[in-house]
């Protein structure tokens, strides 16, 4: 957690549950698409921290490798589009029915 965050434990609980909270919501069909939306733009936000995770212990030497920095940041953009799709406003072109 980069040191400008204030209170960087609370963070870390506040973004779980909100994580927790969202993947609830899409069992909910009233707000499944809000979850979903609300998902995506979380796994935006955190992306910069990803990145600036895999770049401290890339540059350091400390921490975790590129064996688990490169799928995570490779990764992030697809769970953007998991949660719309989870949400049910994602969908594949050219698929039956368009």
């Amino acid at each position: 957690m980069p040191e400008a965050v204030p209170h960087p434990h609370a963070v870390i609980i506040g973004t779980g549950i909100a994580e927790v909270v969202g993947a609830a919501g899409l069992f909910v069909p009233r707000v499944r698409a809000l979850a979903g939306v609300m998902l995506a733009l979380y796994a935006i936000c955190v992306y910069p921290a990803n990145i600036a995770h895999a770049v401290h212990d890339l540059s350091t030497g400390t921490g975790l490798g590129w064996a688990y920095h490169y799928p995570r940041l490779f990764v992030q953009p697809l769970i953007c589009w998991w949660a719309l799709a989870a949400g049910g406003l994602a969908h594949r072109s050219g698929s039956a029915g368009d």
